[in-house]
């Protein structure tokens, strides 16, 4: 009995020190990122090669900008739909998150998250769209990373440049081009609402470009946008 218990232990043990090692690749990443900007996402890559399952030669609409080079506006409009105490919380906005909750519960099925932008970023930095038991928790370990050793301006412009907008268009240079045929820079208050509207499903609205209640959320944005605080 002994040599069998024995075997569990190492096994046990062997697989905690392979999760703390994973912890540190994770961490050494998000370090190396507070001067260095990332050139893809884990959500990039998926995203590509489900792309080129179906076209060889697909690539991935993507040119990163620093965050003077964005508009002030995008960043109003994103903090106004995803996320209005980005720049006050630690990483999670639990009154959202109770909000959440309760109107999944009403209507008996997920319609509402209750992310924050720092959750996103985690999410799309290192995180696969398979939903797994241990995702959620990575999550917020990684959340929980980002916020310790990274300011809100940081987190706010990798945001920025790795979130989709589109059928393989990632970033706010990307999205302004693809969408408007301008730079990041150049987007006024409409368009910012208008990218930030489609932020939820964006290869959706990448199809459908007039579907209904996208006027309805982008006037709701704008409305919002003067209130909004930026990092």
């Amino acid at each position: 009995m002994k040599a069998p218990r024995s075997l569990f232990m190492r096994i046990v043990i062997a697989l905690f020190a392979l999760l703390v090692l994973y912890q540190f690749w994770l961490f050494a990443h998000i370090v190396w990122w507070i001067k260095f900007d990332p050139a893809s996402s884990a959500f990039m890559e998926d995203r590509l090669e489900v792309m080129q399952d179906k076209n060889p030669k697909a690539e991935l609409k993507h040119q990163w900008v620093d965050y003077p080079k964005i508009s002030n506006n995008l960043k109003r409009a994103l903090i106004a739909s995803e996320d209005a105490k980005f720049v006050d919380h630690e990483g999670f906005d639990w009154e959202g998150i109770q909000k959440a909750y309760e109107k999944n519960l009403k209507k008996g099925k997920i319609v509402a998250g209750g992310s924050t932008i720092s959750q996103q970023l985690a999410k799309n930095l290192f995180l696969s769209t398979k939903r797994t038991p241990w995702r959620k928790g990575e999550e917020i370990v990684i959340t929980l990373m980002l916020e310790t050793v990274m300011d809100k301006q940081r987190i706010f412009e990798i945001y920025l440049n790795v979130i989709e907008w589109g059928n393989g268009v990632f970033g706010a240079e990307a999205a302004a081009r693809h969408y408007f045929g301008v730079s990041a820079s150049q987007l006024s208050a409409e368009q910012a609402a208008r990218l930030a509207a489609m932020v939820p499903n964006p290869r959706f609205y990448d199809r459908n470009r007039q579907a209904p209640g996208m006027l309805r959320k982008t006037y709701l944005i704008l409305d919002r946008m003067p209130d909004a605080e930026i990092p």
